[in-house]
């Protein structure tokens, strides 16, 4: 039986990945990839690597997620090093602790290996510090899409009333939603929130609105996006370095 590594592939720009994460990417014998972990870091697998990629994206899944917990295992069976290469870091909503319980029980060795958060990363390459002395002290790392098997969100909206950041992650498709239950608990319509669509790519692009006009602005942008919402916004039109 084989290792697998649990691996962040960070939030986009290939420099971002971890020297760790390199070494084990070249070390592999099979790669488990999926849609938002970038696809130039295949090309430093070694010569016979297999790939299998099982991508996931709005209302389209190559495979459901306990399909894919046993392609993993199947692949820790067949090889001696199995990279699970996930976008971002396998434990910010990256299901890398699902997948860990399923080989664990099936006593498979594991690793994980952090990768840089999109959740920090993508706002910092579009100018926006999630924290800044004088405007915030705390920022939240918030989903922005429930399960539909859910019977209820377990997002706790009325705490979402002081001037903390918060970084919604893949919440475009509820974004005139998210807006509309922030103005509910309290927020003015005019508070700042930013979208940002493909971050730390060549392709990035950022959106600037308040919560009663980001939706109309923002709504065509591409997927993969993440949504800021707080006073920290407003720094861009000082810090934006990334995108000029």
């Amino acid at each position: 039986m084989g290792k697998v590594y649990l691996t962040g592939a960070g939030p986009g720009d290939i420099e971002l990945l971890t020297i760790k994460a390199l070494r084990v990417v070249r070390e592999a014998d099979v790669i488990i990839y999926d849609r938002l972990a970038n696809s130039e870091i295949l090309e430093e697998a070694k010569d016979g690597c297999e790939f299998i990629y099982v991508g996931k994206e709005d209302s389209h899944h190559t495979l459901p997620q306990e399909e894919i917990n046993e392609v993993i295992y199947q692949s820790s069976l067949r090889y001696e090093t199995v990279v699970r290469l996930k976008g971002g870091d396998p434990l910010v909503f990256g299901r890398g602790g699902e997948e860990a319980i399923y080989l664990n029980e099936r006593g498979i060795k594991f690793e994980f290996i952090p990768g840089i958060t999109s959740a920090i990363a993508v706002p910092e390459y579009a100018g926006i510090p999630v924290t800044h002395r004088g405007v915030t002290v705390s920022f939240r790392v918030v989903t922005g899409h429930e399960s539909k098997d859910k019977n209820h969100s377990q997002i706790p909206w009325e705490n979402y009333k002081t001037d903390d950041t918060i970084v919604f992650l893949m919440g475009l498709h509820r974004l005139k939603y998210i807006s509309q239950k922030l103005i509910e608990i309290g927020k003015s319509k005019d508070y700042p929130i930013a979208v940002i669509s493909r971050g730390t790519t060549k392709y990035e692009k950022t959106v600037i609105g308040t919560l009663d006009t980001i939706y109309e602005l923002a709504k065509d942008l591409a997927t993969p996006a993440l949504i800021v919402v707080g006073e920290v916004v407003k720094l861009r039109e000082q810090l934006n370095w990334f995108e000029q």
